[in-house]
């Protein structure tokens, strides 16, 4: 073998350490609760060396047992089955509690286990559920879209009937627009859409939805190259607004009563829908009640954001509140969060997440007047999340962030009464806190952990005393891979003060006196961290894992415009998207790092992001030539000018010729010094590969060397192509950064789709 090739175990190792592989070293690193009993109880799998068990939490009397006996249970199933069924690797993942029994699917048939004598026998099940149906709250009925319209089936019987009969490509119910629909990633798997964006009243009588009002999207195109049947070449056609553009999809509100069939619509403008359907988002719910819809909108330049009462009976529309400001006004600064808006049930009064002092924090208003009743929290700190408003004793739970020293990321349980007195620590530790919330709201599941230290998951109440702890995450296997926990740090970022934080993973077999080839990992819009404050390393984070494996120092680094924090930070990337949120303060970080660890060769440093980070990594070889002499960019936003108008404009403000050419790699594509690996999916519906290929013809024109990748029938995710893809971006940042040869013939193993994966995808 080649001296300067790596081992086939350096790969091997790497790919342990992937995303859909971690699950197996870390077990019970992550609890999935199944809420029984109106969420009073509980049940979840947990991992075990030889295989799961399925436990049952009773957090009243807090207590945490089998759910039942998992070698009776086998042994009983393969006398009424014929089937040999292991104690350790039980064939379903999901049961049924009923009186004295349990009921679950296995073997293509309904089965009941009585939990006395275990006497197991097939059972008529109830009808299998349709993927794409969306199931009211009591499980009789439920809503799903055929052609552009909405139809109720019963559960019970299968009947089915019409709940609206007008709608039409341009104007279609309950759909997200085209870049939401996930078109590419479904037609995969066989499945036409997503389910409806509906969301049922909790009485289960009427359902909220919007005709999605698409006139005059501009369209774009995709072509697929070898489609499944393996005919000739087919356009694909979506509706995908840019920056900048007049015409917006539209979300207009409609009510449909199911059993009577009436339809109520919304007597108010349409609400501007630029990133997903409001419904998809959270923006839109139902009062407890079932007495009125809530929703949120904002004005394009998202300077306005405004909180309206629908009445579902007239279709009567009334603005309850609004604030403006001048950047963004947002009811949580990371993109994919729940808004921190909370009508109190008697409808009179609503907690309202501002950061109108630069922290974001909690108000409290009256809905008939918008009249400020009290300030509810307080300080150089940031709520995170509203987790629990007690309302007979006038108290509202909370996530928070910035109450930790020295680091503004990790995250508290607090609580502070709605006049704003009663401010307390409910975990009063060091810890990151994630936090799951039954119905029901009586307890909370805590998951505390950081960086370095896995995760301890307990059944607290809203008192902070712990009723019952349900695991310490094992990492034994994790240790063993060579893994070592990720450093935090705090550097100054470029202007000299402002303090930045960021996470540096060492590569395995660490040796101090040696020197280590440096990747720097970023992401772009400043719409997520990549410094998590929790043991889990996130979704970025496991490709960082993955290459310290193979011999790099890794950094990840929040600089300047990224969110978490304060206003005045996360607006610093405001109409300067194309500083790709700090990418000055990464070089900063980098130069002061390695002052104090001389083992980081700052001679060998390359970059490699996805999505708006591979956007940030061409942009990094291009502004800092000098320090980046290889990167990897894959699906990258490299002109924001023909990106999803949406994230662009909330973003880099209202559409400006100057302001988004600053935000093109296209037009400064002649700077490129380094080494570059470009990879894009070829029916990426999110973020469309002309926005690769733009840059492409840029660098041709400019005779740059480059390598370009094209995944013909990928998403803007590389499902069912991530093998390939990750063993690419190995190959090339060893060969270029490393100054190494890959292990000769190393394949990763294609990854199956992960089932997880799919369910979060319909909610």
């Amino acid at each position: 073998m080649n001296p300067t090739s790596l081992d086939a175990r350096t790969y091997r190792t790497a790919e342990r350490l992937l995303r859909h592989n971690r699950g197996e070293l870390v077990l019970d690193g992550r609890i999935r609760p199944r809420w029984i009993d109106g969420g009073a109880r509980f049940w979840y799998p947990s991992d075990a060396p030889d295989g799961p068990r399925f436990l049952l939490v009773d957090p009243a009397e807090g207590t945490r047992e089998a759910a039942f006996d998992h070698a009776r249970l086998a042994a009983a199933l393969t006398a009424a089955s014929g089937r040999n069924v292991d104690a350790t690797a039980l064939p379903f993942a999901a049961f049924e509690l009923t009186e004295g029994a349990i009921e679950f699917d296995a073997f293509g048939a309904r089965w009941r286990c009585a939990l006395d004598d275990y006497d197991c026998v097939g059972v008529e099940g109830p009808p299998p559920r349709e993927l794409l149906d969306v199931v009211a709250p009591d499980g009789r009925l439920a809503v799903f879209r055929q052609d552009y319209n909405l139809r109720a089936r019963s559960l019970a019987d299968g009947r089915d009937w019409t709940l609206t009969d007008d709608g039409s490509a341009d104007r279609d119910y309950g759909a997200n627009p085209d870049y939401f629909m996930y078109s590419t990633l479904l037609g995969k798997l066989g499945i036409p859409h997503l389910p409806p964006a509906a969301l049922w009243s909790p009485d289960s009588r009427r359902v909220l939805t919007h005709r999605t009002d698409m006139r005059g999207v501009r369209e774009t195109h995709l072509v697929d190259a070898l489609p499944a049947d393996g005919g000739p070449p087919e356009l694909r056609t979506q509706r995908f607004a840019h920056p900048g553009d007049e015409r917006m999809p539209l979300a207009e509100f409609v009510v449909l009563d199911v059993e009577s069939g009436k339809t109520v619509p919304a007597l108010a403008e349409p609400v501007a829908m630029p990133l997903m359907s409001p419904i998809s988002r959270r923006w839109a719910w139902w009062a407890e009640d079932s007495s009125a819809v809530y929703y949120l909108s904002s004005t394009r330049d998202m300077g306005t954001l405004s909180l309206h009462r629908l009445d579902p009976t007239s279709g009567e529309v009334r603005t309850v509140l609004t604030e403006s400001g001048p950047t963004r006004v947002e009811p949580t600064q990371l993109l994919g969060a729940a808004p921190m808006v909370r009508v109190l049930s008697d409808g009179t009064e609503v907690l309202w997440y501002s950061q109108r002092d630069n922290w974001g924090h909690l108000y409290l208003h009256g809905t008939r007047d918008g009249e400020l009743r009290a300030r509810v929290t307080q300080g150089d700190w940031a709520v995170q999340e509203i987790l629990h408003v007690d309302e007979d004793r006038r108290v509202v739970y909370f996530l928070a962030s910035g109450l930790v020293a020295d680091d503004p990321y990790r995250r508290t349980v607090c609580r502070a009464g709605l006049d704003g007195s009663g401010f307390a620590k409910v975990t009063d530790d060091d810890l990151d806190h994630v936090v799951t919330v039954p119905p029901g709201a009586g307890y909370f599941i805590d998951s505390a952990s950081t960086n370095a230290l896995p995760p301890v998951t307990t059944v607290r109440g809203w008192d902070g005393r712990v009723r019952v702890e349900l695991a310490r995450a094992d990492v034994s296997r994790l240790l063993e891979t060579g893994w070592t926990p990720p450093e935090r740090f705090r550097v100054t970022a470029a202007d000299g003060h402002t303090e930045i934080h960021g996470m540096l993973y060492r590569p395995h077999g660490f040796d101090p006196a040696a020197r280590y080839p440096v990747l720097d990992h970023p992401y772009g819009f400043p719409s997520a961290t990549r410094v998590v404050p929790c043991f889990d390393p996130g979704y970025y984070g496991y490709d960082a894992e993955a290459l310290a494996a193979l011999g790099f120092v890794v950094v990840a680094i929040d600089g300047r415009g990224s969110p978490g924090r304060d206003k005045a930070f996360h607006d610093a990337s405001y109409g300067r998207v194309g500083d790709a949120a700090g990418l000055d303060d990464h070089v900063a970080a980098l130069r002061e790092l390695s002052r104090s660890r001389p083992w980081m060769d700052l001679d060998r440093v390359g970059v490699f992001g996805m999505s708006s980070g591979g956007f940030a990594a061409v942009r990094a070889m291009l502004d800092h030539p000098d320090v980046f002499k290889a990167g990897v960019a894959e699906c990258g936003v490299h002109d924001l000018r023909y990106a999803e108008q949406g994230v662009a404009e909330m973003y880099n403000g209202p559409f400006d010729d100057e302001a988004y050419a600053a935000a093109s790699n296209v037009d400064i594509a002649d700077r490129l010094t380094g080494k570059l690996l470009l990879v894009h999916g070829g029916l990426d519906d999110s973020f469309s590969p002309h926005l690769t290929m733009r840059l492409v013809e840029r660098l041709i024109a400019a005779d740059k060397d480059f390598e370009l990748l094209i995944v013909p029938g990928s998403d803007h995710a590389f499902v069912g192509y991530d093998h390939y893809v990750n063993r690419r971006r190995w190959d090339f940042l060893v060969r270029h950064v490393r100054g190494a040869e890959p292990p000769d013939g190393y394949r990763l193993t294609p990854v199956s789709l992960d089932p997880e994966a799919i369910a979060g995808l319909f909610g």
